[in-house]
């Protein structure tokens, strides 16, 4: 997606209740290495996105014992 001139790539994460951890923190090192290739693959496919600035965000849904769902986005999670 395009958030004015920057292209953002976006990990979506799930966890039910009762997950050990929050779904933001499952992006570890290799699955954000990853979403990098994919990117890399993205961008090499599509000349026309190359000028913009990149960034890679998390969004975080997790289901709550409670049965309220919470959604955390954090932009610029991580950086290749």
């Amino acid at each position: 997606m395009l958030d004015d001139d920057c292209l953002v790539f976006v990990e979506v994460r799930y966890r039910s209740a009762g997950a050990f951890s929050d779904a933001a923190v499952t992006v570890d090192r290799r699955k954000q290495d990853k979403l990098v290739r994919a990117a890399e693959m993205f961008l090499a496919t599509r000349p026309a996105f190359a000028a913009h600035v990149a960034r890679f965000d998390v969004i975080g849904v997790d289901d709550r014992a409670s049965g309220c769902r919470t959604i955390e986005w954090i932009r610029d999670a991580f950086s290749p």
